[in-house]
């Protein structure tokens, strides 16, 4: 049954299959994919530099943890189902004044080959309860207009609209649901 987990050195090579489903679609997960590969892709085939790469995406969370400027902290979790990687969601624990305009709280993407199956729609409820355990009463997601799929995702999960800016849809989840 697919569940959540913390990155994990162990889905190297699905996480790498999938990374290049994303690259052969031209997906990116914002910009997030593109800096991943500039740092690691030239050390992610090999399991220590993999490594590496799942040490630095979980020191992100720590308030005094290395990230890049002006981010946040946040808590990376994969969707995994056995051994198979299937995509990534990640909650940052406050907001800029740019993640409250364009980015929100979470960030989640799913691997090409495992859309279209409630994957997102589950990652998205099965997080709100770390979001809570944080102390966020009710979190930002965000989306573009033009992404109907992920808005869904959002209703699905109790999103309330509030507004649009900048091309991106903004909703709140409650996380005591």
């Amino acid at each position: 049954m697919p569940h959540l987990i913390s990155p994990d050195p162990r889905f190297r090579v699905s996480f790498l299959a999938a990374v290049q489903e994303n690259l052969a679609e031209d997906e990116y997960f914002g910009d997030t994919l593109k800096r991943e590969l500039a740092v690691y892709g030239d050390s992610w085939h090999e399991p220590d530099g993999f490594a590496r790469y799942v040490a630095a995406v979980r020191e992100e969370e720590l308030e005094e943890g290395r990230r890049p400027d002006g981010f946040v902290p946040g808590s990376w979790y994969w969707y995994v189902d056995g051994e198979t990687y299937l995509g990534r969601i990640q909650l940052r624990h406050r907001l800029t004044p740019h993640l409250r305009d364009h980015g929100g709280h979470i960030g989640y993407g799913v691997r090409p080959t495992a859309r279209r199956k409630g994957y997102a729609t589950a990652m998205l409820r099965d997080l709100l309860p770390y979001a809570r355990a944080l102390g966020l009463e009710r979190v930002l997601v965000t989306c573009d207009t033009t992404n109907v799929g992920s808005r869904k995702v959002i209703e699905a999960n109790g999103g309330e609209f509030e507004d649009e800016r900048g091309g991106k849809l903004r909703f709140w989840i409650r996380t005591g649901r």
